[in-house]
């Protein structure tokens, strides 16, 4: 399948750049998978097209600080660097720029020395690995000296760190921001909840490859960067549960929804506790086990985020509905409107 099959004509203007004040303010669009019906609503409408028994999946992963504003010891020579991955203990991979002035044994000083990193690994793909030195807590000197890492299309700063984290953000460890989430606030949660709509969590924390263009001709070249996700047990026991009883999975995210697809392809079609990497990737045709809905924010063209979707409500459904939203002037990508597909 050629990848110019998720093309899609997007103006510039309509590429979000900051956050609504009110997260549920966003528009959404709401897409019935069977019918192709489409209808133009508020994301706090959300609760018209949720009922008793159906479990909302959200993904409680917290994004790092991880751009990191440092100097060169030996030569005071300005480096940025963007945390990837934890790999043990005080031991990172990262991102640095410029590359080529970080060798092995580099030392970089960050905040006048509350915080120094020493490069131990030149991986084969330009990334580093680093061990860092501090005192104190790790996550509270990076949140006293980190950025949040935002997309490369957001060219806005962000005043308020929060408005990148979704309202149940708990586990640390992403560099972007599972962006369906954000237009949840706890008081919306509770209504649903209130409804008898399950909530339940899953972990993924989302790699800079989320980002990623892809780069070759056809859909089935191209490889997926591998996340680490996490289920527990209560978890996987309360989504069997759901299931049992024909309640539907709504999956808040593709980073839910591949979590979810991952656990229950290993386990034909069932959740049990799970932790690991997947670099799993869902384009069409691909049959579905865990996730009877979706809601999911605007990707960009010819995404592995959009295949995921085309996936999910048919490639030619979701085209079209793309054609409206930008028709009807949505704002796209992370800080723009949401999207719900169901059956």
């Amino acid at each position: 399948m050629n990848i110019e099959e998720f093309d899609f004509d997007l103006p510039k203007e309509l590429i979000a750049q900051t956050p609504l004040k009110e997260r549920t303010a966003s528009r959404l669009l709401v897409l019935n998978k069977q019918t192709k019906a489409i209808s133009h609503h508020h994301f706090f409408d959300v609760k018209q097209f949720l009922k008793p028994g159906d479990c909302l999946v959200l993904n409680n992963t917290r994004v790092l600080p991880a751009r990191l504003h440092g100097i060169k010891e030996d030569t005071g020579a300005n480096v940025e660097i963007l945390l990837l991955h934890q790999v043990d203990g005080d031991s990172w991979e990262i991102l640095a720029k410029p590359a080529k002035k970080v060798k092995l044994g580099t030392v970089i000083r960050f905040g006048d020395g509350l915080l120094t990193a020493t490069v131990t690994q030149i991986k084969e793909h330009g990334g580093r690995v680093v061990d860092f030195a501090y005192t104190g807590i790790f996550y509270e000197v990076l949140d006293q000296l980190g950025e949040m890492p935002l997309p490369p299309y957001i060219k806005e700063q962000l005043p308020e760190k929060e408005r990148y984290q979704t309202v149940y953000a708990k586990e640390e460890g992403s560099a972007a921001a599972p962006t369906a989430g954000l237009h949840f606030t706890k008081e919306l949660l509770n209504e649903l909840e209130q409804m008898g709509v399950c909530i339940a969590f899953i972990t993924l924390h989302v790699g800079l490859g989320t980002f990623r263009p892809v780069s070759v001709e056809t859909v089935e070249e191209h490889e997926m960067h591998a996340e680490f996700y996490h289920m527990d047990q209560n978890t996987a026991d309360l989504l069997n549960d759901v299931k049992q009883s024909d309640g539907r999975i709504i999956s808040v995210g593709t980073t839910s929804t591949r979590t979810l697809e991952t656990i229950a392809r290993d386990n034909h079609g069932t959740f049990k506790q799970a932790s690991g990497w997947t670099d799993i990737f869902i384009y069409p045709p691909y049959q579905f086990q865990a996730v009877d809905g979706l809601i999911t924010n605007f990707h960009l063209p010819k995404s592995t985020l959009l295949m995921l979707i085309s996936a999910f409500a048919g490639k030619d459904a979701v085209m079209e509905a793309y054609r409206e939203a930008v028709q009807e002037r949505y704002r796209f990508f992370s800080f723009g409107d949401a999207m719900f597909i169901y059956a």
